[in-house]
């Protein structure tokens, strides 16, 4: 009994309110939408729940339902602006109770989450998302299309009231007119014409004024790698950057980072869909990380962000789950291949060293060289030529790519090139340029694979020949450790092919097969495996087992696999016009960049 009239617990009652406005959201707009659920089973529960006003007000019991929908996500992630508008919300809720169906329940129901959510205020103070002016544009379509959906439901929700039988096209007319507040060409034998006219008109009042509030309300920009933090980043690369391998992806210029109180350690990282993405190990002295590691907490809780972290390694796993409580899960593997044991000869480099010969063979000749050795026409031209070749329309990559290839600020990185003269030569943009591989910087010693890019119409094999360019070049350029794919799963997949594997395993194993369809998991380990690396595991960091599906989808938004695209007539290209028609119709690459 105590614990009842002690109420639910603090952290409890975000969820607790934003759960219960989703159901009586659902409810408000099904009471309004269909006559007769009121002589259903919720039927005692239309009549006490706050908005739901009786079948003359049902498009005050439809906007009602809606915009507790929109607010129940916000009150989840405690959000201030959610938390505002919610109980601007329910005292007129609970007063529309009072004025349409004199319901004490239902009055009482409103005030008991009004008197909620002003005793835990406090628990509502998360600050705004990143978000800009575009956000009103999405949601004009979401929910445009929304309201259009519902409003068809609505127009056919009274079968009997209907004059004549009209079509669907009419429906969808009669619903477009509605959203404006004119009249359609479906008519109604009695006053539901004046419902279904309301309640559309609610609807597009709904759709206009959230618009409206979205298109002029301040700009939160997504927060951008400064130059000041860049030169601190770098600074804190050239003293630690040794420990891992993708500790100049934090170089990316679309990443926010935060700093250690000493300065001597910083996390970088991205917010996608509400989840502050983390990537690789902290950068800096491992004796600061977790002071960086605690800021990064700290504004993940200040925004309500879900925080997570892809890749990192076994060290960096236990110094994040050992500073936050946070849980640790394998993710893959690196490959690391060691220079000086790298070599073609020996029955397990067989396939290697036949293909590269082959392909040496036809006329292929490679170059290694960093980038500040190559003029800036040539670096432009392979910048041109990785844009042209990238298999998809978005660029791919997040905790594994840097973005950019050829940047002055990036001298010490590595492009690898493959060239062939022929009669395409003349006619190509890129002259004999065929394949294109990045590497940057690991420390001093090493260099890790940013993207692999090649011509289409070039022989299979370029991406094996110029590995093993780089890696034969590897000991002129001072670099004694190289750093390949990452590999999905890849211990999955291994055991699960070996003699004696479970059924369980066998399993997984066939859904990764089926998976690498879309997403290069198998074909990814078996490249990486040609080259006889070692493997080093990779983890992701992350909260609770329940929000594993959101971090995969935002870490999916992040590295590019799940887009939402703008028409290409919108699209920039910095291509040039002419391209080889081989461009179009040969097969996309088979391995076209790490973070795949």
């Amino acid at each position: 009994m105590r614990r009842i009239l002690r109420g639910p617990r603090p952290e409890k009652v975000p969820s607790l309110v934003g759960t219960a406005c989703t159901l009586i959201g659902l409810i408000d707009v099904a009471a309004g939408v269909f006559p007769r659920f009121r002589a259903s089973r919720f039927h005692y529960w239309v009549e006490v729940l706050p908005g739901t006003l009786g079948p003359l007000s049902a498009a005050v019991s439809i906007s009602l339902g809606v915009v507790l929908l929109l607010l129940a996500h916000g009150l989840k992630r405690h959000k201030r602006r959610a938390w505002r508008a919610a109980v601007v919300v329910l005292p007129i809720a609970a007063a529309a109770q009072f004025y349409y169906r004199h319901s004490v329940v239902g009055v009482l129901f409103s005030l008991i989450l009004l008197a909620l959510l002003l005793h835990h205020r406090r628990e509502f103070a998360a600050l705004p998302d990143p978000r800009g002016r575009w956000r009103a544009l999405a949601n004009f379509v979401l929910m445009g299309a929304g309201s259009i959906a519902l409003g068809m439901v609505i127009v056919s929700a009274h079968p009997g009231k209907v004059i004549g039988d009209p079509s669907l096209t009419e429906r969808l007319e009669h619903v477009l007119l509605g959203l404006v507040g004119a009249e359609g060409p479906v008519g109604y034998s009695d006053s539901v014409s004046w419902t279904v006219g309301y309640s559309l008109a609610g609807l597009g009042l709904l759709t206009a004024v959230t618009t409206i509030y979205l298109a002029f309300r301040p700009e939160h920009p997504v927060a951008r790698l400064t130059g000041d933090d860049e030169a601190r980043l770098r600074e804190l690369l050239a003293r630690h950057g040794g420990r891992d391998s993708l500790g100049h992806f934090a170089l990316r210029r679309d990443k926010a980072v935060v700093f250690s109180p000493s300065g001597k350690a910083a996390v970088t990282y991205r917010v996608v869909s509400g989840v502050m993405l983390a990537s690789g190990d902290p950068i800096g002295d491992v004796e600061a990380w977790p002071g960086a590691i605690e800021r990064f907490m700290d504004e993940a809780k200040a925004h309500s962000w879900t925080p997570a972290v892809m890749g990192c390694s076994e060290t960096g796993g236990h110094v994040w789950t050992r500073e936050t409580g946070l849980d640790a899960l394998e993710l893959g593997d690196e490959a690391v291949v060691d220079v000086a044991d790298f070599s073609l000869s020996g029955r397990a480099m067989r396939n290697v060293r036949q293909m590269v010969k082959r392909i040496e063979r036809n006329g292929y000749e490679t170059r290694v060289r960093r980038v500040r050795d190559l003029s800036d026409a040539e670096l432009e031209r392979i910048r041109l030529a990785a844009d042209d070749w990238r298999g998809t329309d978005t660029e791919r990559g997040f905790s594994m790519a840097l973005g950019r290839v050829g940047d002055p600020a990036d001298g010490n990185a590595v492009i690898a090139t493959a060239h062939k003269a022929d009669e395409a030569t003349q006619t190509s943009p890129y002259g004999d340029l065929k394949a294109v591989l990045h590497f940057v910087p690991w420390g001093r010693d090493g260099m890790s694979l940013d993207l692999m890019r090649r011509d289409r119409s070039a022989d299979p094999g370029m991406n094996e020949l110029l590995i093993v360019a780089a890696l034969q070049a590897s000991p002129h350029l001072d670099v004694a450790r190289v750093s390949l794919n990452f590999a999905m799963f890849r211990s999955a997949l291994a055991r699960g092919e070996k003699l004696g594997a479970g059924p369980v395993l066998r399993v997984w194993r066939g859904l990764l097969v089926f998976l690498s369809r879309w997403f290069q998991i198998e074909s990814l380990y078996k490249f990486n495996a040609k080259f006889q690396p070692r493997w080093e595991p990779r983890f992701v960091v992350y909260r609770s087992t329940k929000e594993l599906p959101r971090i995969g989808f935002a870490a999916m938004q992040a590295e590019g696999f799940v887009t939402v695209a703008l028409p290409r007539p919108f699209r920039r290209r910095t291509t040039p016009t002419a391209r080889p028609c081989a461009h179009i119709t040969a097969p996309p690459p088979e391995h076209e960049m790490r973070a795949a």
